[in-house]
């Protein structure tokens, strides 16, 4: 399996299309993905960069595994995050990988820098692309848009226009979104509505067909093939994680409302029917045809004590349509209706109001209001204006989504750890320590944490489906073998173990980034709403407590062998074979 080794750069300013080779050691290091994209990030950004001008660089870019595994096919996004600050990376699927991927021939992804003077659209076909005015299309919605092509598009909706930092680039009519963090907002700064695909037909599916029945057969692909992500307000609302009426509760009376059987109740079919791994419950909603997932109900439905699942189903949608990340508009909203509460803020809104809630949404899309516009930039925006701090968690600027970790202090260091501000993908250790017999120590907390870290740090430079990937890589870990038909080549140049090195050492790059832009310990802390007991059931009065956080964190660094401001160490350097990577802008630690 021969990897592409190009990169596409397209500067907006200038209007220059240009190819160049991929250094090889970056390759052989860095894959693709998440590590070649860190990789170019550190390399072109000088510390500072302000994340909406035009220096700021947004990569589109793809992996050897890319359209590979069973399930969809993805693609990385990678820039650095206008809501935080920091390294962001998020990923798509749906149609539009796999077209843009043939039709970028040898180039393993694109690089947009600068800013266009008016609106524009780029078509890519036969590895070169074609700079096209999108005036017409500036303010339309993200289902326009993609209606207004004949070929898989990816774009920006209204919200990605009017710069809020948690826009997103979305493609399949608002199906599939590279959502939390704000790559939208980056898109909407350099004036580009939409990348285009050609019309050349790709050799999809190549590759998957030997791995359909491995994953088929275990338990996350007959997890995924049931329920998709829509259990997962189930499971959070059985166990006591489930953020409530703006993370004030831990359970929900409505939760079987907006679970996986009203949700089966409602589709009108999947997602992918043709597939062997179905994918996502389209439903019907009075705003049109929508693919809800589990953080719909949650952050929508839940987090904003609505158990009406068709209103909840119209919130969603509405967000699809506009560009917005559900989960961060979810905890705007639910901000407000705590302020409110609280006598912060006057208006009339209240949880369990659907309807005000879309409204206020709408405003944040279009910052057609002053709260709106605070709301567009952030919570912490908020909070520094109107206080309230205490309100909604966030760690580095973004806001906690599924799992409250209250009850769960391995959940609570991988949202605080997370390079991107606080994520629940990069590491799910909740579902494993809310079920433990007996409690786990903090070295079992840390190492759980680093290992889920590592591996999908991996994933995601192979641009692997996630559910897919990692149930893949651990029946692979369990067959005699220990190797997978869908590793390919990659599995057999390389050990488990070097690959693993390479999720380690991408991690530790990010690290570096963030690090370079004047993070460190104190933004790993913990978010004081988490300090503050929730209320629900058997875990009533549950909250972290700081010092025991600190620990936690502090064992967490030197067995990632960070010192103890969260700084990467000189011999880990050398050992990821970073140390020549490092420039001198970034602060190093001490053994």
């Amino acid at each position: 399996m021969a990897l592409a080794d190009t990169l596409l750069r397209i500067d907006l300013s200038a209007r220059t299309v240009e190819s160049e080779k991929i250094p090889e050691p970056w390759l052989r290091r860095f894959v693709g993905g998440k590590g070649l994209s860190a990789r170019y990030l550190y390399d072109d950004l000088a510390p500072g960069t302000d994340p909406l001008a035009p220096e700021n660089a947004l990569l589109f870019m793809f992996g050897p595994l890319t359209g590979r595994t069973p399930g969809g096919s993805r693609y990385s996004v990678v820039t650095k995050s206008p809501l935080t600050g920091t390294f962001l990376d998020s990923y798509i699927g749906g149609t539009f990988p796999e077209p843009l991927d043939f039709s970028l021939s040898n180039h393993l992804g694109i690089s947009f820098t600068g800013s266009a003077s008016d609106p524009v659209a780029i078509r890519i076909a036969d590895g070169d692309a074609t700079i096209e005015s999108a005036g017409d299309l500036w303010g339309k919605t993200i289902p326009e848009t993609c209606a207004n092509f004949d070929s898989p598009t990816s774009c920006i909706g209204p919200a990605g226009e009017k710069l809020v930092r948690y826009a997103t680039i979305a493609s399949d009519g608002g199906d599939h979104h590279a959502a939390r963090g704000g790559a939208g907002a980056v898109m909407g700064s350099k004036n580009l509505k939409a990348v285009i695909a050609g019309d050349s037909e790709s050799d999809e599916g190549t590759g998957k067909s030997e791995d359909h029945d491995r994953y088929r057969s275990t338990d996350i692909g007959r997890w995924q093939a049931a329920s998709e992500t829509m259990e997962t307000i189930d499971f959070a609302n059985e166990v006591g994680v489930l953020p409530t009426r703006g993370w004030q509760e831990s359970t929900f009376e409505g939760a079987d409302d907006l679970g996986i059987e009203s949700v089966r109740e409602s589709a009108v079919g999947r997602e992918r029917p043709e597939d062997d791994v179905s994918g996502g419950f389209r439903v019907e909603s009075e705003v049109g045809e929508t693919v809800p997932r589990g953080a719909t109900s949650i952050s929508l439905g839940a987090g904003l004590g609505i158990d009406d699942f068709d209103a909840v189903a119209v919130l969603g949608s509405v967000c699809d349509n506009l560009g917005l990340d559900l989960i961060s508009t979810g905890n705007a909203v639910a901000w407000t209706m705590r302020a409110v509460e609280e006598g912060l803020l006057e208006r009339d809104i209240e949880f369990g109001d659907g309807e005000s809630a879309r409204a206020l949404l709408e405003e944040i899309a279009a910052r057609s209001s002053p709260l709106g516009d605070v709301l567009a930039d952030g919570i912490d925006a908020a909070t520094a204006r109107y206080s309230g701090e205490e309100l909604i968690p966030t760690v580095k600027g973004m806001d906690l989504p599924t799992y409250d970790p209250r009850s769960s202090p391995s959940m609570a260091l991988a949202y605080a750890t997370s390079d991107r501000g606080a994520c629940h993908r990069r590491a799910r250790p909740v579902l494993e320590e809310v079920f433990a017999a007996e409690e786990w120590s903090d070295d079992r907390r840390a190492e759980t944490v680093i290992a889920e870290q590592n591996l999908r740090s991996l994933l995601w430079c192979l641009v692997a489906d996630d559910f897919a990937g990692e149930a893949l890589w651990k029946s692979g870990a369990e067959s005699e073998d220990g190797e997978n038909e869908w590793l390919g080549e990659i599995a057999s140049e390389r050990s488990r173990d070097e690959l693993l090195r390479i999720g380690e050492r991408v991690w530790t790059l990010t690290r570096l980034f963030n690090v370079r832009e004047g993070f460190s310990r104190r933004d790993d802390s913990l978010p004081p709403a988490l300090q503050r007991p929730s209320r629900g059931d058997e875990r009533d009065g549950e909250r972290l407590e700081k010092e025991s956080f600190d620990r936690l964190l502090s064992v967490y660094y030197e067995t990632r062998g960070w010192d103890e401001q969260g700084r990467p160490t000189e011999q880990l350097l050398s050992r990821l074979q970073l140390n020549g990577v490092v420039d001198e802008c970034t602060p190093v630690g001490v053994d």
